[in-house]
């Protein structure tokens, strides 16, 4: 996860403890350890809420590994059942406080912990282009473009303007894919210059019918900003296949 999606963490924390405050602060510890009868339909439902804002809670503190914060979960589930059953050992002055001191915490943990990524996808990009481009049949361009022709094609180029419909796989550098076309089963259609600056040139030297390699430097992809799957200064790969030319 990177630090704009860490963000979301407190108010899905938050959310869960709001599901949790809406339950009946009947349950008892003894009940929640026998396990819930899931042949009720109104335990199966409470379960199932319950089961999902665990999930969403555990997968977003993964956001936090790497980082010298470290959340407790058998103290956050102590305090979740304190707030079902309004029993909270902090009044809600000095909750404020330290989900305000943690809120500070965590955006610089998550700051410095994406710097150092940063810095490891940077290395291990310039080192990859360095090598790649040793290779006999790999074309680097003036703006640092990288690519290897697999079928040349024989249909038209086109332009900055156009449409075109594409086959694509996309990776990382360590092999670890991040998207493609073909596992979704149809092709994609967009304007040229309405994606990444490395598909935009690279489309634009390509013929209907071609299939090329392409290796885009960060700064042609998208530099320093992460995305879900993608790493801030990531070099990515991908496996264009340029089917047509819609207008």
């Amino acid at each position: 996860m990177n630090y704009s999606e860490s963000r979301k963490l407190l108010p899905l924390l938050a959310a869960a403890l709001l599901l949790a405050a809406c339950a009946q602060p009947t349950e008892t510890k003894e009940a929640i350890a026998a396990g819930p009868d899931l042949d009720d339909p109104d335990q199966k439902v409470a379960y199932v809420i319950g089961a999902s804002a665990g999930k969403s809670m555990a997968n977003n503190l993964k956001a936090l590994e790497g980082t010298d914060i470290n959340v407790d979960t058998e103290t956050l589930i102590n305090g979740f059942f304190d707030g079902i059953n309004d029993a909270a050992k902090l009044d809600d002055a000095a909750q404020l406080a330290v989900m305000l001191e943690f809120r500070s915490r965590m955006a610089e943990a998550m700051k410095e912990k994406n710097n150092i990524e940063m810095e490891v996808q940077s290395k291990a990009g310039a080192a990859y282009l360095s090598q790649n481009k040793t290779k006999p049949d790999v074309t680097t361009l003036e703006s640092g473009l990288q690519y290897q022709v697999l079928a040349a094609g024989s249909g038209k180029s086109p332009g900055a303007t156009d449409r075109v419909t594409v086959h694509y796989r996309g990776t990382l550098i360590d092999g670890t894919q991040f998207d493609s076309s073909y596992d979704r089963g149809e092709p994609a259609t967009f304007d040229v210059n309405g994606v990444i600056k490395g598909w935009t040139e690279a489309l634009q030297l390509m013929k209907e019918g071609a299939k090329w390699q392409l290796t885009i430097p960060a700064e042609l992809a998208y530099g320093q900003t992460p995305r879900p799957t993608i790493p801030g200064n990531s070099v990515l790969l991908f496996d264009v296949e340029l089917l047509e030319i819609v207008q």
